[in-house]
């Protein structure tokens, strides 16, 4: 199998929808090769809001030589597209025509095209995922709305598959993580910080005053501007865990967007797996990771967010509650020990029906 992923493990996309299940691929005699687009430095220097234009020639001479290199795989796994901003009838003259395709969104990509500001790129590519979608053998899409939005271009098995957590690195936060003071987290990139908090800031800060809480932001980096009451901490894949647990509060703010309906609610489920209670806008699949009042609060006014915030800080056995119900939910409809045997057995079953069809 040749994984074609757009970054490397510091992508939380391809970590998460990709590279996380090759054990289970391996355990049924998958052989996974990773070729991702971009490299870990791409990413790094995006997030320190850097030059990144020598990058991507780089990623997309290294994606053509893999093109290029294709062996005699049995499956070709590729996140979103293999070239993007090239029209698919370029990509699909790249692709071998034996190798059946598996394509996997864990957002609404298809938007950059299609909602773009210029008519000519609209023209060019905004059909450019729809025909993606349409040739692979199976799409595996992050929400129905994603899935619906496959179904609609014409492919053939569409499978809904949350981005998941491995519960067995994510642990219940302890009594120790338990503090005088209450902390509001959020997790993400400075690119989503700038979208959905910096909007929220002023009524986060005079919450958080009001009521003796301070604020944590993981991964938002120099997107954050200082303030007293505000921590900013760096992102890792070893302390992201740590960052979380250390939170009494998880928040997921969104915009009711196309492009936000197309997100996963991956930080809700990772506050989740962790115990911590969240709170959420009602955009997207976020309404059905959270049920509110039992393991958290949707909240859609500034008044709903003041009051879902002033519950939970002024109550911490709701919290441990709530968390509790969480942590719940993520082991029975949100881990990888349910999803990793899943997803494993779909892209088995293609590999046995291109067999089938090819004999």
């Amino acid at each position: 199998m040749l994984i074609l992923s757009r970054y490397g493990r510091l992508g939380a996309s391809s970590r998460l929808r990709m590279f996380q299940y090759e054990p289970y691929l391996r355990s049924i005699n998958f052989e996974p090769e990773q070729r991702p687009f971009f490299d870990d430095t791409y990413l790094m220097r995006l997030y320190q809001k850097r030059q990144t234009r020598t990058l991507t020639g780089a990623a997309f001479a290294r994606r053509l030589s893999q093109l290029f290199r294709i062996g005699p795989n049995k499956l070709l796994w590729i996140e979103k597209e293999a070239l993007p901003w090239v029209p698919w009838l370029i990509e699909r003259s790249m692709l071998p025509r034996s190798v059946p395709l598996v394509t996997d969104y864990d957002d609404a990509v298809f938007h950059r095209y299609d909602l773009h500001r210029l008519p000519f790129i609209r023209r060019l590519l905004g059909r450019k995922i729809d025909q993606v979608m349409a040739a692979s053998a199976l799409v595996t899409a992050g929400n129905s709305y994603l899935a619906d939005r496959a179904r609609a271009a014409g492919a053939d098995w569409v499978e809904i598959v949350p981005t998941v957590v491995d519960i067995d690195n994510y642990s219940l936060r302890s009594d120790s993580n338990v503090l005088d003071t209450p902390r509001v987290g959020w997790i993400g990139t400075p690119s989503t910080w700038t979208e959905f908090m910096v909007p929220m800031m002023p009524l986060l800060e005079t919450v958080a005053g009001a009521e003796d809480a301070r604020l944590t932001a993981v991964g938002a980096g120099k997107a954050a501007a200082s303030h007293p009451l505000l921590d900013i901490l760096p992102w890792s894949e070893q302390t992201e865990v740590t960052s979380i647990q250390d939170m009494d509060i998880g928040i997921m703010p969104l915009l009711d967007t196309p492009w936000a309906r197309g997100k996963c609610g991956y930080k809700l489920i990772q506050y989740m797996a962790c115990g911590v209670p969240v709170i959420a806008s009602p955009v997207g699949v976020n309404a059905e990771i959270v049920e509110h009042g039992v393991n958290g609060f949707l909240a859609s006014t500034e008044a709903e967010w003041r009051e879902a915030l002033v519950t939970l800080l002024r109550d911490p056995d709701l919290r441990r509650r709530m968390g509790a119900e969480g942590r719940k939910k993520v082991e029975n409809q949100y881990s990888l020990q349910v999803w990793g045997p899943r997803v494993a057995g779909m892209l088995k079953d293609v590999v046995e029906k291109s067999r089938s069809c090819s004999t």
